[in-house]
């Protein structure tokens, strides 16, 4: 029966392995992620922290850079994250007991799901949801073995949490109410519990170093978020989006919920219950991006497939035809969806027949644009980096050294250092933490400006601009993003740059 279990596991990882390396097809003009090469450039600047996340990713770009820096490589870690997280899952199935249609089905659900999307870019949100889930597992291992040394790695496991994303604290803050009001509350008397702290607090505090030295950016970060993404956030379409992550699969996180109320078996665990209760209480209140909550839902599979699977137990006649429909009301709708929820056709066919754009084309400024922005954000940049490096050559070789590549956001910096990196100067830009990562320079008599028009900033310290080229996709989210060659640059505009770089770095500090 173990080797069975086991073989099927495998069987499931492999499947996620597979769907991963399928899931995003380069031949139909698909690049990498805006948000993916600002974490690989951050590779080559090793910090404590960073103003847009903690720096373990930064320590995992520096990885993917020793084994080639490679696109498979780059796949590779977050469909590894996500395929851990299944077999937490796995593993937490056993731990209550759950039998082979228990674990399949769990399996099934996190496979069919909104899992899968995060898992397809190199992010931090795979390694969040990872972190949440074993917590919860090393959390309920102890609930039932009692065995303290549990706490310790379950503190770990949240201090690891948090050098990836502090979106971990979250699932703190509702995990100390939801013990509170438990039969399980004695495990604030537990000593262990507060060596775990101590561990957690022992490898946050390099990032939490970082930030009081820097001002704390994560304020000013958080601030920006909020009025610029944030505020299109409906609490409504947070709530409405929850139950869309999982489709039918829905009906299996939510039957653990049922079971925390009628199931005798999980009267210990009802924590994870209220758990998941201030989660979605402290998201909705803070208007928070829906896939915020993602990391509460694997042990809410866990627990919900085994519930299922004690409801269909039994007679074998009418409980097996439940047993295969529900299978097939998880897989069927999203592999027939999968060609509209993966980027894996030519985007302008995305584009054709009728779709439901509200749900699958709203972009994080509120409106319903022709593609998903992950997709749009995963086009146009090979074509740019390719204008970049023709432009870069009209400069005379003896001048490139004094040349500088200035970009209006960092998802054009990222991807001209990725994709036409070593051929052209590293790019630069005010945005996110390229503002901390400008080169040292005596001397600069050529500027390429990647984005608008060179405005009167720059024209007033140039004798001359041309434009050289511009991203020609329609489809892409920066189409219309123009390369221009900026000649005859005054001195002064190199200690103008350096000025401005100063501001914008004290605008980021919290205090001044």
């Amino acid at each position: 029966m173990i080797k069975t279990s086991y073989f099927f596991l495998v069987l499931f990882l492999l499947l996620k392995f597979f769907l991963h390396f399928q899931m995003v097809d380069p031949a139909y003009d698909y690049d990498l992620h805006r948000d993916e090469f600002l974490h690989l450039d951050q590779a080559n600047h090793l910090a404590a922290g960073y103003l847009s996340v903690p720096p373990f990713t930064a320590f995992l770009s520096l990885l993917i850079k020793w084994l080639g820096g490679g696109v498979f490589w780059v796949r590779f870690f977050p469909a590894l994250f996500g395929a851990l997280t299944m077999l937490i899952i796995w593993k937490l199935v056993e731990l209550l007991k759950g039998g082979e249609y228990a674990r399949g089905l769990a399996a099934f659900v996190f496979i069919c799901s909104a899992m899968s999307r995060i898992n397809m870019l190199y992010q931090p949100n795979s390694f969040d949801v990872l972190s949440w889930t074993l917590a919860f597992y090393l959390l309920l291992r102890y609930i039932k073995e009692e065995k303290p040394y549990l706490l310790l790695w379950l503190g770990a496991v949240i201090g690891i949490g948090f050098l990836n994303k502090y979106n971990i604290l979250f699932l703190v803050m509702a995990l100390i109410p939801a013990l509170l009001i438990s039969s399980h509350r004695k495990i604030f008397l537990n000593k262990y519990l507060y060596g775990g702290l101590l561990i957690a607090l022992f490898l946050a505090l390099p990032n939490v170093i970082w930030q009081f030295r820097n001002g704390l950016p994560v304020i000013h970060h958080m601030k920006e978020l909020a009025s610029t993404q944030l505020v299109n956030v409906e609490r409504s379409g947070f709530i409405a989006e929850q139950l869309l992550f999982f489709m039918f699969g829905t009906i299996v996180w939510g039957a653990a919920l049922v079971g925390f109320v009628r199931y005798a078996p999980f009267k210990p665990y009802r924590f994870v219950g209220w758990t998941f209760l201030f989660v979605m209480a402290l998201f909705v209140s803070m208007r928070a991006k829906p896939y915020y909550a993602l990391g509460i839902y694997p042990v809410l599979i866990a627990f919900g497939s085994v519930y299922w699977s004690q409801i269909l137990a039994g007679k074998e006649g009418a409980h097996l035809w439940l047993k295969r429909l529900g299978l097939c009301l998880i897989t069927l709708p999203f592999f027939l969806l999968y060609d509209i929820l993966f980027p894996v056709k030519k985007p302008r066919l995305w584009t054709s027949g009728p779709l439901p754009r509200e749900a699958f084309a709203k972009w994080e400024d509120g409106k319903v644009h022709s593609l998903p922005q992950d997709f749009a954000d995963m086009l146009g940049w090979r074509e740019l980096a390719g204008l970049v490096a023709q432009t870069y050559e009209k400069v005379p070789a003896s001048e490139r050294k004094n040349t500088l590549i200035l970009c209006d956001n960092y998802g054009q910096a990222g991807a001209i250092n990725y994709y036409a990196g070593g051929k052209v100067s590293p790019a630069i830009t005010f945005s996110a933490d390229y503002v901390y990562w400008f080169p040292a320079m005596d001397t600069l008599h050529y500027l390429i400006i990647v984005g608008e028009e060179p405005r009167e900033y720059v024209r007033k310290y140039a004798s001359a601009y041309a434009k050289t080229g511009q991203i020609s996709d329609s489809l892409a989210r920066e189409y219309g993003t123009g390369v221009y060659l900026v000649q005859g640059i005054n001195p002064i505009f190199l200690k103008k740059l350096r000025q401005w770089q100063l501001e914008e770095q004290a605008s980021f500090r919290a205090w001044k």
